[in-house]
């Protein structure tokens, strides 16, 4: 079976970060101890669960310290270039600056978000798996619960509303 990180990440995620636990403070006792026995039976191999710890380590390095919200950098044109348009097309680009101009991610945020799906295995990334990686991102940030929020009922819900 050929699995991604993005798999990893999503087994993890709905196993187990939504359950509060810390995964990156207790990523060596989890590693090797019952969550990497959990991801083996999974069927993930050793390398992609290393990998997918690797992201979410870079992850909660970008995380804002102290736990204070994210900081918020003044408006902006972002200009995708070179690997990002091969990894994201027109559609998630479109998601990504509609999410921005709502003030459902901030421009921190969205580089956040960028630099954690240009970290992913897989060309091009796909609306659907960008989202994730959007809500992860937010799961992440202190002070970003109502997006978060918003965020979930967009992956989760058959019909999900657009941003206005």
């Amino acid at each position: 079976m050929k699995e991604s990180i993005l798999d990893v990440l999503l087994y993890l995620f709905e196993h187990y970060l939504t359950a509060e636990a810390d995964l990156v403070q207790d990523r060596n006792q989890l590693i090797s101890g019952p969550l990497s026995d959990d991801l083996g039976r999974a069927g993930f191999s050793a390398e992609e669960i290393k990998r997918a710890f690797d992201w979410l380590d870079a992850l909660d390095q970008q995380r804002p310290a102290g736990g204070s919200a994210p900081v918020s950098l003044h408006s902006a044109v972002r200009v995708f270039h070179g690997r990002e348009l091969e990894k994201l097309d027109r559609e998630c680009i479109g998601f990504l600056m509609k999410l921005e101009q709502q003030a459902v991610l901030t421009p921190a945020q969205r580089e956040i978000v960028v630099d954690r799906a240009m970290a992913l295995d897989q060309d091009p990334l796909e609306l659907d798996d960008l989202k994730w990686v959007v809500l992860m991102v937010l799961f992440n940030q202190p002070g970003s619960e109502a997006a978060y929020a918003w965020m979930e009922t967009q992956i989760f819900e058959d019909d999900p509303e657009s941003v206005h």
